[in-house]
């Protein structure tokens, strides 16, 4: 069976997809930096994250050999090597620093990049990766001076300094998604603020420098209104904890590898970020950052998925015959292959566009900030559920092997559950796109763009896209109906508006892809992909092109 050796030299695709949004001089470094970091994240990296889900598991130690309550994680050295190599390749550092061999810093295209690969063997790591980037965005865009220069330069580090992970603490007991009712106070100290209150899930506990949580100061208003945003380091400059406790570790279904707790403030010292009154909606664009690495560690797990399965499948033999032989075998990886292309594409061309809303140098128009919005919100929804079916279809392929822990692919699939759930559910996600439709007009731009991105399609690919075209009549149909409805209706179709929505995105995406990147394969991978989202073939399909083209999408890549 081919072993996977180096996640970016084996995925020729990405490779592409990175030439569209990377400056010439940018992309040839990064190229080689991806190279390293890809046998990397397929070789150590993914050996020490089978470990670790297994035998390695993060460990809570409340107490000293004295009895003294030191609220301590223990994690293991394989662990601990992981998190100094990623951080040290600038994952974090270089989204806000100079990058030493270019002389200009990086974005976020070249983290989310690095964020895919190593997604593909430790996505549960990935989880305090992404927190660390929302404190480094929360600390940057709204921290006082001294208190960006007291936490942030750590958080940056990138092996020049002491690295301090970061964590993002909002849920409560209470709350859960209702963030409102956090009831965490913070008490004015003077220059700083004291916490008191408990965090119900907070990921990266015992592991984070620094953590940015959301508190009520005394004599603030109900609801999410009222919540201020707040520094906490872990630890005072003494060394001993900043009188934090943690109660218990949560024993999760997958992401293992992260300790997510329970933790109690008492009179924890904290540095009010940014004005008091606008603690919720910083962190609320930080949520929107998560939300994207969430999408990336999705289509990082597709495509570990999807390649796992296409070994096995050239790997294995049955009935005298190996399993790709079989046109039920081709038809599966077929279609794996094209949706996991198209959906990182898709993923992809939301980094771009995310990369220029946040950033400061780029004057963005109002349009693009509200499909960011929009997109983040589709594109996380339906690539978390992706990466659930893809780990299902993947095991499904190895059979009896593929429940056996001695493969990647259990992993794969408890560790992608929980990316459903992470920075808001399907649910919420939906509400969300009702919000954008009602207060933003995110419709108008998005059927405007659509329409606008298929007009410039050449002759050849326009009979392939009338489904599409149908799609977003359908989409005008459903709107004109739902946006007039009183609130329970609009929320009853919420979710089934984001998930036409991202059929629609991702099919003109898959026919830019076609246009722009050339070649029979990316049109074959169009037709595809149109076929079967827009379920074109009946019971009785007289094409078979996923088998067809099997040869072409899927063969070509394990021959080469």
């Amino acid at each position: 069976m081919k072993k996977i050796k180096n996640f970016y030299r084996e995925d020729p695709h990405f490779k592409e997809l990175l030439k569209q949004y990377l400056n010439e001089n940018f992309f040839t470094w990064a190229d080689q930096e991806l190279d390293s970091f890809g046998e990397l994240c397929a070789g150590d990296i993914d050996e020490r994250a089978a470990h670790t889900d297994r035998a390695g598991q993060p460990k809570l130690i409340r107490y000293d050999r004295l009895g003294e309550e030191i609220s301590s994680i223990w994690v293991n050295e394989g662990y601990r090597k992981t998190v100094h190599q990623t951080y040290n390749k600038g994952i974090v550092g270089y989204i806000h620093k100079d990058i030493p061999d270019l002389g200009h810093k990086g974005n976020y295209v070249y983290s989310y990049a690095q964020g895919y690969l190593l997604s593909q063997s430790e996505p549960g790591f990935y989880c305090p990766v992404t927190l660390s980037m929302a404190t480094a965005l929360l600390l940057e865009k709204y921290a006082s001076v001294r208190v960006r220069e007291k936490f942030l330069p750590h958080v940056l580090s990138t092996g020049e300094v002491e690295l301090y992970e970061g964590a993002t603490f909002l849920t409560e007991r209470q709350g859960g998604s209702d963030v409102g009712a956090n009831e965490t106070k913070a008490v004015n100290n003077g220059d700083t603020y004291q916490l008191f209150g408990e965090k119900y899930f907070a990921s990266n506990s015992g592991m984070c420098g620094v953590a940015m949580v959301l508190a009520r100061i005394e004599g603030s208003g109900n609801g999410s209104k009222g919540l201020s945003l707040f520094a906490v380091p872990w630890r005072k400059e003494d060394g001993t904890l900043n009188g934090i406790r943690i109660r218990r570790l949560k024993d999760k279904l997958g992401v293992r590898a992260v300790p997510s707790a329970e933790v109690e403030f008492e009179g924890t010292e904290a540095y009010l970020v940014g004005e008091p009154s606008r603690g919720i909606y910083y962190m609320m664009e930080a949520l929107n950052l998560s939300r994207v690495c969430n999408a990336v560690a999705s289509i990082g797990i597709m495509r570990r998925a999807y390649v796992e399965a296409r070994n096995y499948a050239f790997y294995r033999e049955a009935f005298g015959q190996p399993l790709h032989q079989f046109p039920m075998i081709k038809e599966t990886l077929t279609r794996l292959a094209a949706k996991q292309e198209v959906e990182t594409s898709s993923v992809f061309s939301l980094v771009n566009l995310f990369d220029r809303v946040v950033s400061d140098d780029i004057p963005t128009t109002e349009e693009e900030s509200v499909l960011n919005r929009l997109l983040i919100a589709i594109l996380k929804k339906e690539s978390a559920e992706q990466a659930i079916h893809f780990s299902h279809e993947a095991i499904e392929m190895h059979g009896g092997n593929g429940y056996i822990e001695d493969f990647v692919l259990p992993r794969l699939l408890r560790d992608a559950q929980v990316l459903t759930v992470w920075e808001g559910t399907a649910n919420i996600l939906g509400l969300e796109v009702v919000r954008l439709l009602n207060k933003s007009q995110a419709h108008v731009y998005f059927i405007n763009k659509m329409k606008e991105e298929l007009s410039n399609l050449p002759s050849d690919l326009m009979a392939i896209s009338d489904p599409v075209r149908e799609g977003i009549t359908t989409l005008e149909h459903v709107l004109n109906k739902v946006l007039g409805a009183e609130a329970d209706s609009q929320s009853y179709h919420a979710k089934r508006i984001a998930e036409l929505m991202a059929k629609i995105f991702e099919s003109v995406i898959a026919l830019k892809d076609a246009h722009q990147m050339r070649g029979d394969r990316k049109r074959m991978i169009a037709e595809v992909f149109i076929e079967h989202t827009w379920n074109q073939t009946e019971w009785v399909d007289n094409e078979m092109k996923s088998v067809q083209y099997f040869d072409e999408i899927v063969g070509i890549n394990v021959r080469a």
